[in-house]
């Protein structure tokens, strides 16, 4: 891999998710808290208009919108379709991107800490959590390497390399210090780590660490007409990243009734009861807990 040079950091993808849309306003009036050498940092405002009306979204979801193909059809013209549009000729365009490498900030209402997801498991992303863990012990790493980047959807895809941080609970459409610190850290981290990974200059790393590896996403329960007939069960909301063994209760039904876990493998569940993913009447994201090892 060539060195990073051009690098993007984005917030405000999500409009009501303040804590990336607060620290792109602050490093814009102080770029100098971004700086690095041998990087060139812009930062970039993804959904204005989202946050000027205080919504996720207006149309549709932006961070779903960077497929090649979505990205090619000029039939997809509703205002986050236009907007990821825009976005791809200023930093990509993808598959042949003028950024090297793109940050996008975003908040969670689940209890997730500080999380890194990943979006490729080569030696510049491997290398990179251990990075983030040795300097944020506190953080969590999330590998979503199911599919190539030119095949992700999301705003991070358009670069060659791009990572989510993902920092939470944040209730939507407020601001949390110990948030926004988490996430303020985070993206010095690892611009820490892409200026000493150039230099080829990183610290002693350790051999392995423990992360986790997205596996599938559960809906909540419903009846045959779509209706929800039940709701995360109290042992499972707020313990992300805490192991789900078959037997274990997943959900509480409204009539009394439990659903338990079925599945064939430990999970980690994470992005547990999220309060945007409603609109698809997701529950939670399971995943695997990994060994990753540096070479």
């Amino acid at each position: 891999m060539g060195k990073i040079k051009q690098v993007a950091v984005v917030g405000g993808t999500h409009g009501n998710e303040f804590s990336g849309i607060y620290l792109l306003k602050k490093w814009q009036r102080k770029p100098e808290l971004l700086h690095r050498p041998g990087l060139s940092i812009d930062t970039v405002f993804a959904n204005p208009k989202g946050f000027e009306e205080n919504k996720r979204y207006l149309d549709c979801d932006l961070n779903r919108q960077f497929t090649l193909a979505d990205l090619a059809n000029n039939e997809l013209t509703n205002y986050e379709q236009s907007r990821a549009k825009v976005i791809n000729a200023q930093l990509g365009p993808k598959g042949n991107a003028k950024s090297d490498f793109i940050i996008d900030l975003h908040n969670t209402t689940s209890n997730m800490g500080p999380t890194l997801i990943l979006l490729k498991s080569d030696d510049f992303n491997k290398k990179m959590g251990a990075y983030v863990l040795a300097k944020m012990p506190e953080a969590v790493v999330v590998f979503e390497d199911q599919v190539s980047m030119e095949e992700h959807y999301f705003l991070a895809s358009i670069a060659d390399q791009g990572v989510i941080v993902e920092i939470g609970p944040q209730s939507q459409s407020v601001i949390r210090q110990d948030v926004l610190d988490w996430m303020e850290n985070m993206t010095q981290a690892i611009l820490d780590f892409v200026e000493l990974y150039n230099s080829d200059n990183l610290p002693e790393l350790p051999s392995s660490y423990d992360a986790y590896s997205y596996v599938e996403s559960i809906k909540l329960p419903m009846d045959e007409n779509g209706e929800r007939i039940g709701m995360v069960h109290k042992n499972v909301q707020d313990n992300d990243f805490k192991p789900l063994t078959k037997g274990d209760p997943i959900f509480t039904l409204f009539d009394g009734g439990e659903i338990t876990y079925q599945g064939d493998y430990e999970a980690y569940p994470h992005f547990i009861n999220e309060a945007a993913y409603y609109d698809n009447n997701l529950a939670m994201s399971l995943g695997k807990k990994i060994t990753v090892s540096l070479d």
